[in-house]
């Protein structure tokens, strides 16, 4: 038999493996500095909860991509697309939450679409969410976390924001009837894969007139700075809930210039494919890459829970979704993936292999990330393989460090080697 992965997913090397899970460590991090605690949700979950018109809708991407289950009761189940969708069917189902709640999730999502660098068809997604506050304020705080994100992960960076009221306010003044907004987005989405010309195909193909395309595409035109493409929108914009959205990006802006944020940039072309979105949108890009998958995305959806409820209410809510596998490629991009293993320090027994055990015990009881080596084989063969796993110490234990209770610690970085007690190796390191 021939061993292949399945098509879309990929296996982790230890380097990379560690790398992914400092990623979700600091990205853990940064989100309980922002006050926002976890939750987790099943991988799976019923198809009508994922396929319903107020989540992504049969007609999205996201559900045509869908993997489909179901169990020996001949249930329809189907795999998360995102982190989203379960999360609002969470709150629906807590209705003694405590608003406003802020939480973060984390976890493997899965779709079968296409497959290019960056993107896989399982991949981990990570979501800080605020439910219950209206106020553009909760859409800043989200934008100003991910910003701090990208800033603690030494990346060069932007993040374009855009409202999804801005779009339905350009088509409702080009005279597109409201049931196809949705539709219409769909392919506005695609402007940057496709391009103006590919975008103007396929609305062609969804009757709509040359006038109206020209309108839409004229309108959504970015102008050099916010400023500029907010004061031309304002000037076009004849539609009410289009003006709302321009007042509500004007807030976000206004709350990011408090919070000291300058990477984010209004994009009015952003339409972002998922039918959920009711308000602000955002997807962040990492500068100097060959990758062009957004690193990060999401917005206002303030629709789901409470239909989710049942309920004609509004449940505000708003959230972005870090794309872990994204961030490791750029990672691995721009060489950064350097740490081959986990282990601080490599023990080198030296004809007291038994004795040794204890030295290891001692150690790792204190905290140090220990390794030894297990195979017996000697200083120069186990050096070249603490090296090649860049383990920073190697720590060498024979009779004479025994008995005098100090060894000789080496930097495997610098060459340097000192002798020590135990508790200065534990020191030297920690």
């Amino acid at each position: 038999m021939k061993l292949k992965l399945a098509k879309g997913t990929r296996d982790f090397s230890p380097e990379e493996k560690i790398a992914r899970d400092e990623i979700l460590v600091l990205l853990r991090e940064v989100c309980e500095i922002y006050g926002f605690s976890p939750i987790e949700t099943p991988i799976f979950e019923r198809y009508e909860t994922l396929a319903a018109k107020f989540t992504a809708g049969e007609e999205s991407d996201a559900m045509k991509e869908t993997f489909k289950l179901s169990d020996q009761g001949k249930r329809k189940l189907a795999l998360r697309y995102d982190l989203t969708v379960p999360f609002s069917r969470y709150v629906a189902m807590n209705k003694d939450i405590k608003m406003p709640m802020k939480k973060y999730m984390e976890g493997e999502v899965f779709r079968d679409g296409p497959i290019k660098i960056g993107r896989y068809r399982q991949f981990t997604q990570f979501d800080p969410d605020v439910v219950g506050c209206k106020g553009m304020i909760a859409d800043a705080e989200i934008l100003a976390l991910a910003d701090a994100v990208f800033k603690k992960l030494d990346l060069k960076f932007y993040i374009e924001l855009n409202n999804k009221k801005i779009l339905e306010g350009v088509m409702a003044d080009a005279g597109i009837k409201e049931k196809d907004w949705s539709s219409v987005i769909i392919s506005i989405d695609k402007l940057k894969k496709i391009g103006s010309k590919g975008v103007s195909e396929e609305l062609r193909n969804k009757d709509l007139s040359e006038k109206q395309i020209k309108k839409i595409l004229d309108a959504l035109n970015k102008e050099s700075t916010n400023k500029k493409s907010l004061d031309k929108l304002k000037s076009l914009m004849k539609s009410e809930v289009g003006k709302e959205g321009l007042k509500e990006v004007e807030d976000i802006l206004k709350y990011l210039k408090n919070f000291g944020v300058k990477s984010v940039v209004f994009e009015p072309s952003l339409a972002r494919g998922l039918a959920y979105y009711t308000g602000p949108i955002f997807e962040a890009y990492v500068k100097d890459s060959k990758i062009r998958s957004s690193a990060a995305g999401g917005g206002r959806y303030d629709k789901m829970i409470g239909d989710f409820i049942g309920s004609k209410n509004e449940v505000p809510a708003v959230g972005i979704s870090f794309g872990v596998e994204v961030l490791i490629e750029v990672m691995k991009e721009k060489n950064r993936l350097e740490k081959k293993i986990v282990s601080e320090l490599y023990v080198i027994p030296i004809g007291v292999f038994d004795k040794s055990l204890k030295i290891v015990k001692e150690l790792r009881e204190k905290g140090v990330k220990t390794d030894l080596d297990l195979l017996n084989r000697g200083i120069s063969k186990s050096m070249k393989y603490a090296s090649s796993y860049k383990i920073p110490y190697v720590l060498f234990v024979g009779e004479d460090e025994l008995k005098k209770g100090k060894f000789k610690l080496k930097n495997m970085q610098t060459g340097k080697e000192v002798m020590l007690s135990l508790d200065g190796v534990v020191k030297k390191i920690k």
